[in-house]
This record gives C-alpha cells, structure tokens and sequence, in this order.
C-alpha cells in the first residue's frame, strides 16, 4: 500500500504518527507538502507533479490541510479524487467544514443542536443582532479565525455594541452566539473514523479563559462520553460528510452543544490523553477501504489466466 501524507510539516506530531501508523503496517508512506505540488489537465489525463517530479499513483492520500491553505489544499485533494485515489477525507467535506457558516446552517438542517447563531452584514443594527442573539454576555467569532483566535466573549450589552461596531467597520465577519455559562470554559473533543468514535478527551480552558483551546494554554484529560454526547458526536460527522474528523461540542443544560467540526483534527492531545493509537485506528479505516493496486492487478493476472486455462 502507498499512501501520501498531504501535509507542510513533516515534523508535526500528527504527521509523524500518521507515517508510523502506517509503516507498521508494512505501508510505504510519504509526506507531500501539498503547496509544492502543480497539477497538468489534459483530455483524458491527469498529473500531479511535486518539485519537479511526476507522482505516482498512490492507493490513498490522508489530507492535513491548513486552514488558511484551504482553497490550493482542497484543489490538490480533488485532482487526488479525480483520478480515483482514496482519501480519508473528501475535498468538499473539508471545504464544509471550514467555513464556519455554511457548517452550521449543514448541521442545523440535520437536526443537530448548537449555541443560537446569528450572522448578519454590516449594515445590520449591532442592537437588533445583540437582541436576536438572546443579549448578554455573547460570543463573537470572525468566520476566518482558527484554534481559538478571533473569539472574543463580552460581558454586557454596551461592549457587544462597541466590539460589533469595531468589526463591522472593519468589514469583517462574524457569528454572534448565546454564552453557555454551564460550559464553564470546557469541551468536549470527539475523535471520528469512518463513522465510528475512537476516542475523546475534554478539554478545559486556562483560568481566566472560556476558550478550551490547547493552542490557547487549555489542557486535556479523558473522557467517557454519554449516550447523548455519542449521538450527536455521529450525526455531525455524518452532516459533514467527513470520514475523519474532530466533533467540539460543549456541556449545557439542554444537553450536548455542537461547536465545530474540524476536518484536519490534531492527534498529539487525544492520543496523549486517552492512550488510544488514533493514527493506526484511521490505517484501519483506510484498509477496509482500499484494495492495494498490487493486489488488484494479481487479481487481474490470475483472472486472465484462468480464462485462457477454460
């Protein structure tokens, strides 16, 4: 089996266990740093080069795409797609997934719960989306931002105004949600592969903070997750269309909240936290997924010989 690891560091946790998940396995496994990579379309043919050398075919491709590399990313993912390569996630699950937006109106369409949200252009009234938003405290988040940068909760009415009219007049956009206060600054990450749940952790902000961000000094511990929490865990990565993803969601009184849906999760926090070998669980789902070229074409050579044999 030959699989590419699309991803810009080969030092990253993640990328590394991925690559001994997979030579474990007997796998050859390579890191591709996607930006490097051009494509060539022609009638009926089409070519992945990568610093000068044409590629060849791999079984598989596990996509580690950055979020501000989305639109080059996803473009190297679907050329993948297109010539009937395997990926552990699609290239337009990953494009859903990253815009904050249209994910939450997927999600809402398919029954999945989460904070009330409102999104609204700058020539709306901070005040009519303060009010439509339940007041405060709330929680702004420009669409663009990452790991728990761009997130900002504010206190009182008079802030929310002021932050909106700031962001507004920079012509930025943003979701404006409720502040669930049970959440005390924790959440809850869902590891999904092939539509099954590997592991979960939860994560609890650093104090003083409401985001539960590692990247943003929050720590993690195991977690055992409720029938409910499984769930709605499932039907998010199952909304999305992604067959590895990380479902946050956040504790509330009115049960389990939906965040986000990452489609490039980070491994070093759950793997260290729970112990479970998440990398070799995803080497799982794409062997049950995949039929190694070499095994095809033994297949294909025996097929030819048992016909000449009749």
């Amino acid at each position: 089996m030959r699989i590419y690891i699309l991803s810009r560091n080969k030092e990253l946790y993640s990328t590394k266990r991925l690559v001994e998940a997979a030579e474990a396995r007997g796998w050859e496994a390579r890191v591709i740093d996607y930006l490097k990579c051009s494509i060539e379309i022609m009638k009926d043919e089409l070519k992945i080069n990568y610093l000068g050398e044409e590629l060849t075919k791999p079984d598989a491709i596990i996509p580690r795409i950055g979020a501000s590399r989305t639109f080059y990313g996803t473009a190297m993912v679907r050329h993948f797609e297109m010539m009937d390569v395997f990926t552990s996630t699609g290239s337009l699950a990953i494009k859903r997934s990253r815009d904050k937006l249209r994910s939450l109106q997927i999600l809402s369409k398919n029954g999945v719960d989460m904070p009330k949200t409102v999104f609204a252009s700058n020539k709306s009234s901070a005040k009519d989306v303060i009010a439509l938003s339940g007041g405060a405290p709330l929680v702004l988040k420009i669409l663009e931002g990452t790991q728990g940068v761009g997130v900002v909760l504010v206190d009182s009415e008079k802030a929310a105004k002021s932050v909106l009219d700031a962001f507004y007049g920079m012509d930025v956009n943003l979701l404006v949600q409720e502040y669930i206060e049970e959440a005390g600054g924790a959440d809850i990450r869902v590891l999904i592969v092939g539509g099954e749940i590997v592991g979960a952790m939860k994560r609890q902000g650093a104090e003083g903070d409401f985001r539960s961000n590692l990247h943003q000094g929050g720590s993690a511990s195991a977690h055992k997750l409720t029938r409910k929490e499984k769930a709605t865990a499932l039907a998010a990565a199952r909304a999305m269309g992604l067959g590895v993803c990380g479902v946050d969601m956040i504790q509330s009184s009115r049960g389990p909240l939906v965040m986000e849906v990452n489609s490039s999760p980070g491994l070093e926090g759950i793997e260290k936290s729970t112990k479970i070998d998440i990398a070799g669980k995803i080497m799982e789902y794409i062997a049950k997924k995949v039929t190694p070229k070499s095994e095809t074409n033994s297949k294909k050579r025996k097929i030819k010989k048992d016909s000449i044999g009749a």
